[in-house]
């Protein structure tokens, strides 16, 4: 699972990476996101009703309502940041989202705890063939909501990331799930393929691929010294 990413590529990259037009991007002046927690607002790409590819804020985290067990009276909604890939289909809360309205997450790096008390966090990202982390996305699913979240009426649009098992290089520090990070040829794939071809791309990435690029005790926002650049 994930809980936290970062996602500082700048917003010119950002459009040419995911090909993403000038006129549909309406993230306004992004500042880049160092670290990027469930329940906050993270740049997603989705399609439009004109099936355009458009770059806009979305709160992370599916709004799933929620009931007391005692009164039966609606209590505060739960927001699920991760979505397991074995549940996509099989689940009603997911199914709709999976076939219909899958999304890319842009990010630059991702991290995981390992142990407790006290816990080693550490920064993941993707590496291009001499070793350099480059910036990528990951597998996403959205909805709208409207409703009441936070004690307040709010209509917005969430996305969940999707997860599967780990690889080699992630599994050392979360034995059970990562994030799926898209190879950028499978990108079309994802927004507009039928969902049994998505469902395929549901795999963990190639360790060699990968790197960790910061380690600690204190749960801290992604490196000062990371540097991306698209291909």
């Amino acid at each position: 699972m994930c809980n936290l990413y970062a996602s500082t590529m700048p917003q010119e990259t950002m459009r040419s990476l995911f090909k993403v037009g000038a006129g549909n991007d309406a993230l306004g002046n992004f500042e880049p996101r160092k670290a990027i927690f469930p329940k906050y607002n993270g740049p997603v790409v989705r399609l439009n009703d004109k099936g355009e590819r458009e770059l806009l804020d979305m709160h992370w985290g599916l709004v799933m309502p929620q009931k007391s067990k005692k009164t039966g009276k609606a209590i505060q909604p739960k927001a699920i940041n991760n979505a397991r890939d074995d549940k996509l289909r099989s689940s009603g809360f997911w199914r709709g989202s999976f076939e219909d309205r899958r999304c890319l997450i842009p990010a630059t790096s991702f991290c995981e705890a390992k142990g407790r008390s006290p816990a080693t966090y550490f920064w993941f990202t993707v590496v291009d063939e001499d070793g350099a982390p480059e910036p990528y996305a990951f597998a996403g699913i959205w909805r709208h909501f409207k409703g009441y979240y936070k004690d307040d009426p709010v209509e917005i649009d969430t996305y969940s990331m999707v997860t599967s098992t780990p690889n080699d290089l992630v599994k050392d520090v979360h034995p059970d799930r990562m994030p799926v990070i898209l190879s950028r040829d499978d990108y079309d794939t994802w927004l507009t393929g039928v969902p049994d071809d998505a469902f395929e791309l549901l795999k963990p990435f190639p360790a060699e691929r990968m790197s960790v690029i910061g380690q600690g005790d204190e749960l801290k926002s992604e490196p000062e010294d990371s540097v991306y650049s698209p291909r």
